[in-house]
Order: structure tokens, then sequence, then C-alpha cells
């Protein structure tokens, strides 16, 4: 009789627990999901501009194709995991997909590093008005989609620290609040991007000469 009232106790106490957490975990994890949107619609933003700059440096003379091909792969790639139907409890996208956008953005980062590297291999570039006037819109966009991580971040922070706190982790065990992931950057982006070897870059072959 003593075990039944003290299991009572137990299941009545969690639930009200539960309960004491269950809208702060909801306000916070919508919070979550509004600065993800925030995130995305700079990342497309990006993706938007990524092909006016491809094809400027295209018509300004640029050879290096193996750049452009790593752009467009990335690039779907981007958008691939952008694109996915959400799995989330109210069909917005989960946790896990949440990371593969990370994952695929970071990918997408480097290479645009390596196409703004070129202008440094061929003077043209600077010079050309419309890949300049690009590569400002795309630093303004990066700028944009850094303070959306940084914002994205502070909200997973808010969420994570709360989510994992007592009583709040019981209410999250028991309706599937799950942790949500930080937006970091791969290790290797901390180093200035390359565009590679002299042997890599495919340059325009001067004319031969005549006989």
């Amino acid at each position: 009789m003593k075990r039944a009232i003290l299991l009572t106790i137990v299941v009545l106490s969690a639930a009200f627990l539960s309960g004491c957490s269950y809208n702060e975990l909801t306000a916070k994890q919508q919070n979550v999901k509004g600065k993800w949107a925030n995130v995305e619609s700079s990342m497309q933003r990006r993706a938007d501009l990524i092909p006016n700059l491809v094809e400027t440096a295209k018509m300004a003379g640029v050879q290096e194709q193996e750049v452009f091909g790593q752009i467009a792969e990335a690039r779907s790639r981007l958008l691939n995991a952008q694109q996915q139907p959400g799995q989330g409890v109210e069909g917005d996208k989960s946790p896990e997909q949440r990371q593969a956008v990370i994952e695929a953005n970071n990918s997408f980062g480097g290479t645009i590093g390596r196409l703004l590297m070129l202008q440094e291999q061929y003077p043209q570039l600077r010079s050309s008005e419309a890949f300049m006037k690009v590569q400002d819109e795309l630093a303004g966009t990066e700028n944009r989609i850094n303070t959306a991580r940084l914002d994205f971040n502070q909200a997973v922070t808010d969420y994570n620290t709360t989510r994992n706190s007592f009583p709040a982790v019981i209410t999250a065990s028991i309706f599937g609040f799950k942790e949500e992931p930080f937006f970091q950057a791969e290790p290797d982006a901390r180093q200035a991007p390359t565009v590679g070897d002299s042997n890599s870059l495919r340059r325009q072959q001067a004319p031969a000469a005549n006989n």
C-alpha cells in the first residue's frame, strides 16, 4: 500500500514538474526554429548570388573549370539539404536535418573562398565592375549569415541549457524535445582558402605563333 502511494506521488510530481517546463521548452524551441529560418534565408540569398558571380568570372576569361564544378556541386548539396521535407514533429526540420544543412553550408563556404581567391590570379577580374558588384553583395550576405548564425547559436544555447536542466529534462524525455546542434564551422575553415598550385589553374593558352 505504501509503495503504491509512493509511486503515485512520484508520478504526480513528475507530471507536475514536467508541465511546469513544457511551455518554456516549447517557446524556446520555437525561438530556435525562427532563428534557423533566418539562417536559411541568408544562405538561400547567397546561393542565388553565386551563379552570377561564376558567370561573370567565366565571361572575364577565367578557365578554372575545376573550381566552378566544385562550386556547382557544393551549391547543389546545400540546396538539396535545405529543400528536404521537414521530419520534425510539426513538419519543420529536425535537429539532424539542421546538422546536415550546417555541414553542406560549410562545404559551400569553402568553395566560395576558392572562387574569390581567383581574382588574385586574374587581374582582369579586379577591374570587372560586374564581378566586384556581385562580390560586394556576397560579402554583405556573408555578414548576414554570420549575424544569423550567432543569433541561432545563442537561441540554441538558451534552449539546450533549459532542456538539460531539472525538471525540464524530465519534460524533454517525456515529450521528445531533442537537443539542438550548434552552427559550427569546420576546423579547416580557420585557414585561408587556396585555389591550388599553378598546375591546377587552367588559364587560356596563348595563341600559337604563325609559321
